[in-house]
């Protein structure tokens, strides 16, 4: 079994970002070959690491730190007007928990929201491959969190459970249903899966001040970012 110790990494060549116009980008991958447990993928979320599929990764820019990992602390969140509206407005859906997994049905649902959402993005076109290598391999105690709405599926996150935490992976929804807010309906589930389970926090990846595509993160509070080796709290500007 792997651990933060007998680690190796790799650093890819630089690439063009995908969220500052402009810029090069480096990303830092735990070698692919390590045995990732729950344990040391809880440590390495804990030090700013994300999952996507079975790579272990974060930036690794020399000219750039844009991208901050941030966590919700759990316990002291209190929603907002805005966050209490949303939940209001998707009472009627039903939530449930199920380990993560391929089906025809999940695939159409991110297919279409990859299609209407993200058709100018690099995980255009979306495949059943991409969905499966993305969201389904590599999972380690990893679930779906699937949104019905009169036995239609409307919403799907991906959610690991960490030994601190839930780190909220990634989010699609059917594009007919954005007055929804589905993505932020997601991510108030998920505090209060965590409170639930006695989990202080929920991970949200990285944040970039620049990105207007991530201001949604730091609507949540409290909001603490890692800098310097350290989680702070991330006060309102």
């Amino acid at each position: 079994m792997s651990s933060l110790r007998t680690l190796v990494f790799f650093a890819t060549p630089p690439h063009d970002c995908s969220y500052l116009p402009g810029r090069e980008a480096t990303t830092m991958f735990v070698d692919p070959r390590a045995d990732v447990d729950k344990k040391l993928y809880s440590q390495l979320t804990a030090l700013g690491f994300r999952r996507s599929g079975s790579h272990y990764y974060r930036p690794h820019c020399e000219q750039c730190n844009a991208c901050i990992p941030v966590r919700l602390v759990a316990a002291d969140f209190r929603p907002d007007r805005n966050q209490r509206r949303t939940l209001t407005k998707n009472s009627d859906i039903e939530c449930r928990l199920v380990p993560a997994r391929f089906s025809e049905r999940y695939y159409a649902l991110y297919a279409n929201y990859i299609e209407q959402r993200h058709a100018d993005g690099d995980m255009y076109p979306p495949s059943r491959d991409q969905f499966t290598s993305f969201l389904v391999d590599g999972a380690t105690d990893s679930w779906f969190l699937e949104m019905n709405l009169g036995g239609r599926l409307i919403g799907l996150a991906a959610v690991d459970l960490l030994n601190d935490g839930l780190s909220a992976i990634y989010t699609v929804f059917d594009p007919a249903c954005e007055q929804r807010s589905l993505g932020t309906f997601a991510i108030l589930w998920q505090l209060e899966e965590a409170r639930r389970r006695g989990l202080p926090y929920v991970y949200l990846g990285y944040w970039i001040r620049e990105c207007r595509k991530m201001n949604y993160k730091t609507r949540f509070r409290p909001i603490e970012a890692l800098r310097d080796g350290h989680w702070q709290e991330l006060k309102p500007e």
